[in-house]
């Protein structure tokens, strides 16, 4: 089963402009640019550790 580009570079993607708007936004200034910025870095942030917390599913055993 081959994956198209965008299902392999999508999330990553999206990860890097949340990123990019958010260290940008919080350069720029105070208010709605500090919140902007928590929200954009956050979701990475929040991602990752979902992705490190998350069950990975069983090894199927050979008999």
């Amino acid at each position: 089963m081959s994956k198209t580009p965008m299902q392999i570079w999508g999330v990553p993607i999206v990860l890097a402009i949340l990123t990019t708007i958010g260290l940008i936004s919080a350069l720029l200034g105070d208010g709605i640019w500090d919140a902007l910025s928590a929200v954009t870095l956050g979701i990475p942030c929040l991602v990752g550790a979902w992705y490190c917390l998350r069950r990975r599913p069983a090894a199927r055993q050979h008999r």
